[in-house]
């Protein structure tokens, strides 16, 4: 029986909640379980310095209920949580510098509002079956390579601190109250969707932005060796870990085709553009405090207990992204 036909038993006719909905992984999952027949809500903060976008939920008009509200809004979270037979956890605030700038927002974002979710979860909806999306910022700077879920967990700034705390309270909550949690930590996920205006959520959008507006790139050192999932396949790693039980109270890393370094990627990207140039730059100091230098992830764990693996190669990845950011591009600005 093939993934696909699991899915649609699994997800068909459910009600499905998306934190983070209207965001670049939070989306692409809203189109996939529309199309597997689930019954989806999402819930975005739509704060313009994060990733939410209306774009992204193009052409499910009428298909996914859409509430504008924030996590740390306690009040509101019951309401919305009672009767889902599934959580995509996905909110959250991703810029590692604005975390350094901005410690308390990010605390409360993805320290004090993963709890409240949780709790909300654990009075109004015990049953449900929860996702987090965790990082590998967690890790800090590795020890080997690749990383597996065994590293030392040594988070380098104040955003990996405050993820490590909200993996945590997930798989508390699954071990001590029942709630049915699992952990994905992700490596850099990229395709449509995602956030291309500036560097808030990932460096591969700006340069994808900067390259259509025939701008050079800034390739910051060059020589750190990166893993890149692309999104069709991140989406399908949390589809698999909502279905399968096995899964509950358990931590996976995603991982993506061979590591490149940044310098090569940046000539994949101007090769397949057909044009374009990049420019090597120094690494600026207050980004290499926190840099975590070369990183990519053993994700055997995940391939042996639910069969997932990175279907999608750097090339096509990066070609179906361009693609998509050559029309959607003035809606990303």
């Amino acid at each position: 029986m093939s993934a696909s036909t699991n899915f649609h038993r699994a997800f068909f006719g459910k009600c499905v909640l998306i934190t983070g909905g209207l965001g670049f992984i939070g989306s692409n999952l809203a189109h996939r379980l529309v199309a597997l027949g689930a019954r989806v809500t999402v819930v975005d903060a739509q704060i313009p310095e994060y990733g939410g976008n209306r774009r992204n939920l193009a052409g499910l008009a009428g298909r996914v209920r859409v509430h504008r509200a924030d996590v740390r809004d306690w009040p509101r979270l019951p309401r919305l949580i009672r009767g889902q037979a599934f959580l995509f956890n996905l909110a959250g605030q991703t810029s590692h510098m604005d975390s350094m700038t901005d410690p308390q927002t990010d605390l409360d974002i993805n320290g004090r509002a993963q709890l409240a979710i949780l709790e909300a979860c654990r009075v109004h909806n015990p049953a449900i079956r929860i996702v987090f999306a965790s990082t590998r910022q967690i890790y800090g700077k590795p020890d080997y390579l690749p990383v597996d879920e065994k590293h030392p967990l040594r988070p380098v700034d104040v955003n990996g601190i405050n993820k490590l705390a909200g993996e945590e309270y997930h798989l508390l909550y699954s071990q001590v109250h029942g709630i049915r949690a699992t952990a994905l930590r992700l490596t850099n996920t990229i395709g449509p969707r995602m956030r291309v205006k500036d560097a808030r959520q990932t460096f591969f959008g700006v340069w994808i932005r900067r390259l259509l507006e025939g701008e050079p790139l800034e390739v910051w050192g060059g020589e750190q060796l990166r893993d890149f999932t692309y999104v069709d396949d991140a989406v399908e790693a949390f589809l698999l870990a909502a279905s399968h039980e096995v899964a509950v109270g358990k931590i996976f890393n995603l991982g993506g085709p061979p590591p490149v370094t940044l310098q090569r990627l940046a000539e994949l990207l101007v090769e397949i553009n057909r044009g374009g140039a990049f420019v090597v730059r120094k690494f600026p100091a207050d980004r290499k405090k926190i840099d975590i230098g070369d990183y990519y992830a053993d994700d055997r764990l995940i391939g042996r207990k639910l069969g997932w693996r990175p279907r999608t190669d750097l090339r096509a990845a990066l070609t179906k992204t361009l693609a998509y950011y050559r029309k959607e591009l003035r809606h990303y600005l």
